[in-house]
């Protein structure tokens, strides 16, 4: 991020966290509570269902999954009735509904067993005991913390790791990022359930590999060293979108807001154009000035002097 860094976390290579984590923090929070896609397992803390949904999300689009879970938990509502079915029922259940490998569905049916026969039926609740279970890897162990029992680290996965690399400028520009260091330290100690649902969410309707910052309000802008430097690469995402974040874009968005209002001075226009315009910094008057003067040029607009304030109207 881009406006000043705190001390540094714990491994001396790792990136700073930034000054205001708490403001970072809430923000996104906020954004998440306020607004969020309602995937059904996001409404349980069970953990079966919960593992369920992760093994099908593996290699399935979460809008097909949902039907998905819904049909496997009408059939085995429970850990029990999943370790007591015939396996070849659940593997032709996988193939009929499209889900990926077979195998995930043996390894599914597996994990069941071992929470009957070696947990007593109680799955176990931590990241390095769940990954005990069949074809449970770091990653769905620690998801099923974070959801079930919101006792995990943070989530790292491809969205999130887009979202790090481009919000962060020492992680955009790190040879080697620690992306696992920096998530855990941003995540509220605590609270993987929510963080970890928040920071995937926008990972996946705001930060997507074309990103939709200003059309999904992407609560971090302000903080963003994409948004402001219009630098957009990660590492799912090799080369720069040929629009977002443009001059050609902020072009459009200055027309658009002109057409709304009869004129608007530099500092009105500036902050309904970009969230974090800041009059004197990098992108602020002269920045704002050099993108009117373009439109000026090209006869869209009206420029004008009003005691020493720049005017800008929309040419009718």
């Amino acid at each position: 991020m881009t406006d000043g860094h705190a001390s540094s976390l714990d491994d001396g290579d790792a990136p700073a966290l930034p000054e205001d984590l708490d403001a970072v923090r809430d923000a996104l929070v906020s954004w998440y509570e306020a607004d969020h896609r309602d995937f059904p397992w996001r409404r349980t803390e069970d953990p079966y269902e919960i593992l369920v949904s992760e093994v099908m999300s593996q290699q399935t689009q979460l809008g097909r999954v949902v039907k998905a879970w819904e049909d496997f938990l009408d059939e085995w509502p429970t850990t029990a009735d999943l370790a007591a079915a015939d396996r070849s029922d659940v593997v032709a259940f996988w193939s009929s509904h499209s889900l990926g490998y077979n195998n995930r569905a043996k390894y599914l049916h597996e994990a069941a067993r071992q929470v009957r026969e070696e947990y007593d039926g109680e799955f176990p609740q931590t990241p390095d005991e769940l990954s005990e279970l069949m074809g449970v890897g770091p990653y769905t162990a620690n998801a099923v913390a974070s959801f079930a029992f919101n006792n995990g680290d943070a989530v790292v996965d491809t969205n999130v790791k887009r979202v790090l690399h481009r919000a962060f400028d020492e992680i955009h520009n790190a040879d080697d990022p620690d992306y696992e260091t920096l998530a855990n330290a941003l995540m509220p100690p605590g609270e993987s359930r929510m963080w970890n649902n928040a920071i995937m969410e926008l990972g996946g309707v705001a930060c997507q590999k074309t990103p939709k910052c200003d059309e999904e309000g992407c609560p971090w802008r302000k903080w963003c060293y994409a948004y402001e430097t219009g630098d957009f690469t990660a590492p799912d995402v090799p080369t720069q979108p040929e629009f977002e974040g443009s001059r050609r874009q902020f072009r459009g968005r200055i027309v658009r807001v002109l057409s709304e209002y009869d004129e608007l001075s530099l500092d009105e226009l500036g902050p309904k154009i970009r969230v974090d315009y800041n009059p004197e910094g990098n992108h602020g008057r002269e920045w704002l000035r050099e993108l009117l003067s373009d439109l000026s040029d090209d006869g869209l607009i009206h420029m004008k002097n009003c005691d020493g304030t720049t005017i800008a109207q929309l040419r009718r």
